[in-house]
């Protein structure tokens, strides 16, 4: 017997993303397909032909996941995963709303709750030529009594097919960030060991961050991969604190599900009173194919369009920071005078003076005011920035506005609500309290310190840092922990917006211990990102290699530090790590031999010969993605095709870091992305360094040949089609 399960069938193709949304005879809707390839012909978008199939489908496939407290499930579920979340099942389709704006397509979803009231708004916004769509679900309380949110996803994708799945993580950390690996659904714990009628388990794959360092052990990213189909998934979700993803199973199928705080893993919970609306915290979903170059292509032109237009991604200036294998938080006037003239050499832009400007000796537990040292600078920090400017270079100075040492004569200053607190008590690490940006006495002070670093001290580009982890959140003014927390880095994130609009040409990087706040909350506001801490800078390869992952190149700021008894190969390594990213500078360049001062000079040369291509160029990874133990590792750019042009360039940085092997055979550029081209006439040639015997040759089968005769060497390329 069959039965009139559907009553309106929605499907919609834009940028190759392909939807697939069902209306049920009970005025449900069910997001049946995202994906780019066509849904296939199955039951979820034909009549259900059986009751336990209709049940299945009632139960499953939502638009959204939403959590109330108090209210039971209508459906069976085993352990903490979220799915048949209630009043998630009880949500009943209102209407779709489908526009045009300047960055898109953007379709708006409306259910509501008919017991509670509560209303939810899904935002669907798609990007011209972008296979990348962003989800945000707005969550109302339209009935007449208060409701306690505990979870909203903010992306929830039922259909996910039982066999053949890969997952990537990319596990971070600090010094050993963007270390992403591949799983079968079987390594992650999903073995077959139930029937058919019977597959759901308590079990679920969670990755997930809780506190404020958004990053500090994953990326808020994961791609799920199905090479049967050749269909993938790549999502990042857009908070600068705590964030969940889980794949869990239900019925015959998995489900992934993506948020940002929730109540089990982040201490979250939102009173909801009549007439209050909840955000979900942005997520960005690309449907592409089930290749990490496809995806990380498509996640790339994603984040140069929601990003804030600003003058740095577009010329991408050379940096010099004094910090890394340098001065190490050591400044004086004495000792930056002879490395600006070296910088200004050496052919860089910025100049930045790293941490320990503002105070004498050991400054860790006492920061917080901000304000020049005489000791280091006897004639005030002013004379060192127009020193840098009267160089050429734009001047910076390094921050972390966020703490307060607990030994800061600023203290004295502002009141107890200024701070974290849990249990009546302040919460504090590593001898620093965490500010509170919902206070307006901190929005003063911080206002006071850019305006001071800016219009008296003369600089223009600041390195944000920020070297603590605070926890849950806060209690202060907070339905939770939690929700503490994500107000405050949403106060964090409104100010940095007021920030820009006063000064427009400021540049602020992004910092935590290196990269352990790579979020595009922030990365969509602030244009360059410290990717690592790391101090080896063989071991940097690896990051330097896998940036592009987490960070468009343009924004990827990436550590070259000549070592003073380093040798030739050592600093042309250093170079190389940094050279289809942003380069950070730094390093004794005063003190570097006259040959090994060119090898800098000339890297610095070629990057600014090559960087109009970075700022549009897509990443791809010749080897696939780069891992610790690699002792051969590549990672390339294509160039954005020139209008006219018959030929096409890529650019191609290759690592060896030890190993018995002194060559390496590939295929150079993605052949997907190709068409044609073996037919065609390639050429390679060694950009940097460019005075020696090339280390490259083209095979008859179009691959590369490599060889190194050092054990630890790198060198740029060009290949052209």
């Amino acid at each position: 017997m069959e039965h009139a399960y559907w009553k309106q069938m929605i499907e919609i193709e834009e940028n190759g993303i392909f939807l697939v949304f069902g209306i049920t005879r009970n005025d449900q809707i069910k997001f049946l397909h995202f994906s780019s390839v066509p849904q296939a012909e199955d039951m979820s978008v034909q009549e259900c032909r059986q009751e336990d199939e209709c049940r299945m489908m009632d139960e499953g496939f939502p638009l959204v996941q939403l959590e109330l407290a108090g209210y039971d499930r209508p459906y069976e579920r085993h352990g903490n995963k979220y799915v048949v979340t209630s009043p998630g099942c009880y949500l009943k389709y209102e209407n779709m709303q489908d526009t045009k704006n300047e960055s898109g397509r953007m379709l708006q979803i409306r259910q509501k709750d008919p017991l509670t009231g509560v209303c939810v708004q899904t935002d669907i916004q798609f990007y011209d030529g972008v296979p990348v769509a962003r989800f945000v679900n707005h969550v109302t309380n339209e009935g007449e009594e208060e409701q306690v949110l505990t979870y909203l996803s903010s992306f929830t994708c039922s259909g996910i097919k039982r066999d053949g799945n890969f997952l990537y993580i990319p596990h971070n950390g600090w010094q050993k960030e963007l270390n992403w690996r591949r799983y079968s659904f079987e390594e992650l714990g999903f073995p077959v060991t139930q029937t058919k009628s019977i597959r759901r388990s308590s079990k679920t794959i969670e990755v997930y961050n809780t506190g404020n360092w958004s990053t500090k052990e994953y990326l808020p990213m994961g791609f799920l991969s199905h090479p049967q189909s050749d269909a993938g998934l790549i999502w990042q979700i857009e908070n600068n604190g705590s964030w969940h993803y889980e794949i869990a199973d239900q019925n015959d199928h998995y489900v992934l599900n993506v948020s940002g705080p929730n109540e089990i893993q982040s201490h979250f919970s939102k009173v909801l009173r009549p007439g209050e609306t909840f955000e979900s915290v942005p997520a960005a979903v690309g449907a592409v194919r089930a290749d990490i170059s496809d995806a990380f292509s498509a996640i790339t032109e994603y984040r140069r369009r929601i990003r804030r237009k600003n003058r740095d991604n577009d010329t991408l200036p050379v940096i010099f920071n004094d910090y890394m294998n340098c001065l190490w938080a050591d400044p004086t006037t004495e000792k930056e005078l002879p490395l600006i003239d070296a910088a200004a050499k050496a052919g860089c832009e910025y100049f930045v003076i790293d941490a320990g400007w503002y105070a004498k000796g050991i400054w860790w537990d006492s920061v917080g005011e901000w304000k020049e040292s005489r000791e280091r600078f006897p004639k005030g920090i002013r004379q060192v920035t127009d020193y840098i400017r009267s160089k050429g270079m734009i001047p910076g100075i390094w921050l972390e506005l966020e703490v307060i040492g607990i030994h800061s004569p600023k203290l004295a200053e502002l009141s107890d609500d200024c701070f974290f607190k849990r249990h009546g008590r302040r919460i504090y690490d590593r001898s620093r309290y965490q500010l509170d940006f919902r206070n307006p006495e901190v929005i003063a002070h911080a206002n006071e310190v850019i305006d001071r670093v800016v219009n008296e001290y003369g600089v223009g580009y600041i390195k944000m840092d920020y070297n603590i982890e605070p926890g849950i959140g806060t209690e202060l003014d907070a339905d939770s922990f939690g929700e503490g927390l994500l107000a405050h880095e949403r106060a964090y994130l409104a100010w940095l917006d007021t920030v820009f609009e006063k000064y427009p040409d400021l540049v602020i990087e992004n910092c935590s211990s290196g990269g352990l706040r790579m979020d595009y909350a922030l990365l969509s506001r602030l244009s360059i990102q410290s990717t690592s801490d790391q101090e080896e800078y063989d071991m940097y390869a690896q990051i330097s290699a896998n940036a592009a992952t987490g960070v468009a190149p343009e924004q990827a700021a990436v550590w070259s530090y000549p070592l003073e008894q380093g040798d030739r190969e050592e600093t042309i390594f250093n170079m190389v790590n940094a050279m289809l990213l942003r380069i950070h500078q730094s390093g004794h360049l005063a003190q570097l031999s006259q040959e090994r001062f060119q090898l800098v000079k000339e890297g610095i040369d070629c990057y600014k010969q090559i960087r109009k291509d970075i700022k549009n160029g897509h990443p791809y990874w010749p080897f696939g993605l780069a891992k610790a133990g690699d002792s051969w590792m590549a990672y390339g750019m294509e160039a954005p095709a020139q209008e006219g042009a018959k030929t096409r360039t890529f650019y191609l940085s290759v690592w060896r870091r030890g190993g018995e092997q002194k060559a390496c055979t590939f295929l150079p550029v993605p052949a997907y992305n190709t068409p044609d081209w073996n037919g065609a006439d390639m050429t390679v040639k060694q950009i940097y360094p460019v005075e020696e015997a090339q280390h490259v040759r083209i095979n008859q089968d179009h691959t590369i040949t490599v060889e190194y005769e050092q054990p630890v060497m790198a060198r740029v390329f060009e290949v052209t089609i």
